[in-house]
């Protein structure tokens, strides 16, 4: 992997001329005049889910009610086809993911599965940097066993605002503790926790442990077979490319197939018996059976013609590139613009950062606005962090430099100053 980088626009052509992805652009429907920055937050479409999306509609106009029965059951049983296409993402058996819900009805469903208090073990260990919807899902189902969050919920506090302590997050896991739910992958910083360390001390200390893949997911290489984690939530419309509110996914260890389902729904029941309409709930034998209700085809569509691209590239090769780029990334931010006040927020080292670079201002917010009116497109995050996904399937080496070279112009010319610091309904 290069680490002596140049700051000219000619090294950045020559590094697109090396790119062994750089015929993945032709997939994505790439606007002309717009960087792309922000396919952390939602991915580009891509021409595979656009025509598995047209091919659902051509299937539905034609057959009407036989859908469910056309293919050999192919839409009956979708979340299992895209099951088997994720499975190779996180390294498990495509029996152990169910392709359903959002991520927060998905949290909901894990934890009302795992969490059982007792008068001595009865606390859920989170932190305080992960997304908002994990601790609302939290503390609801906290409040649905009796009990009151600032009691059963116990923080780990981040120690710098940006990153999260292993040791500290181990430190935390005392007897009372029943259940952990922590990212993979903090969606502000990029830092990646040590999975592998923290799981294995909660199936040391009996407690049962959930991550969150939002930010991991398509991004960053995972073994769940070898890590052996209780459950795991992820979205699809990030780095997976599924679409806007796209279907969710979970995984379910193996072993915990005989547990019933906290939530339960018609469409988690076997097969065998579902359309015998019993009131009696017969679960499946996998992680199909943590499905809830009839599946939204048209949310699934895309995420199918999606991971075909992951599949034909593989995520060794997408983690390669996402590392090496987005470290030439920092490297610009480092040699052209910490003049200006620009830093980078997130971990240096490969395996600690996810797949977006956290650039720091003062003025990010104002900053952020001013990128997209010169045809770049990040997200922003309280209280100071424009967030820089350039994603291994679709961004170029030269849009990487011409967004430093802007970065550098909106600052020197004072262009932010003409922006309001008043948020926008979605930033």
């Amino acid at each position: 992997m290069t680490t002596k980088f140049e700051t000219g626009l000619t090294y950045a052509r020559e590094l697109d001329q090396q790119d062994d992805l750089k015929q993945m652009r032709e997939h994505f429907y790439i606007q002309p005049g717009e960087i792309y920055m922000d396919g952390n937050s939602l991915g580009l479409s891509s021409k595979e889910a656009e025509a598995a999306l047209l091919r659902m509609m051509e299937v539905w106009k034609k057959e009407g009610i036989k859908i469910w029965n056309v293919e050999d059951g192919k839409y009956y049983h979708y979340s299992n086809k895209l099951a088997a296409l994720t499975a190779p993402l996180i390294h498990a058996d495509a029996g152990e993911i169910a392709i359903a819900g959002s991520t927060t009805a998905n949290i909901h469903q894990c934890i009302s599965t795992f969490y059982q208090p007792t008068t001595e073990k009865y606390k859920i260990l989170v932190d305080d940097l992960n997304f908002p919807t994990d601790r609302y899902a939290v503390d609801s189902q906290v409040r649905l066993k009796g009990l009151d969050p600032s009691e059963a919920v116990k923080v780990v506090a981040s120690e710098d605002g940006k990153t999260l302590s292993a040791e500290k997050i181990i430190a935390a896991m005392t007897p009372d503790v029943a259940l952990i739910l922590l990212p993979a992958v903090l969606y502000r910083s990029a830092q990646i926790l040590d999975m592998k360390k923290i799981t294995t001390a909660a199936r040391k200390r009996g407690i049962y442990i959930g991550w969150d893949l939002c930010h991991a997911i398509g991004a960053i290489e995972m073994n769940f077979t070898e890590l052996q984690a209780d459950f795991a939530v992820w979205c699809t419309y990030k780095y997976l490319g599924g679409g806007p509110g796209s279907i969710a996914g979970l995984y379910i260890n193996k072993k915990h197939f005989a547990k019933m389902p906290g939530m339960t729904g018609w469409f988690g029941n076997k097969d065998e018996t579902q359309f015998q309409l019993k009131h009696t709930f017969e679960p499946a034998p996998d992680a199909s059976g943590w499905q809830v209700g009839t599946p939204s085809l048209f949310s699934m569509a895309p995420l199918e013609g999606a991971l075909q691209i992951f599949a034909q590239v593989g995520m060794p090769a997408i983690r390669k590139k996402s590392l090496q780029i987005t470290a030439y990334l920092m490297y610009l931010i480092d040699e052209k613009l910490q003049a200006y006040g620009y830093g980078v927020g997130n971990p240096r080292e490969n395996e600690a950062r996810g797949g977006h670079v956290c650039l720091e201002h003062d003025e990010a917010y104002r900053i952020s606005l001013a990128l997209k009116d010169k045809g770049v497109i990040p997200d922003f995050r309280e209280p100071n962090v424009i967030r820089l996904a350039p994603i291994a399937f679709y961004t170029s080496y030269e849009e990487v430099y011409r967004v430093v070279e802007i970065l550098e112009e909106i600052f020197v010319e004072k262009t932010f100053l003409e922006y309001s610091d008043k948020r926008g309904l979605v930033v």
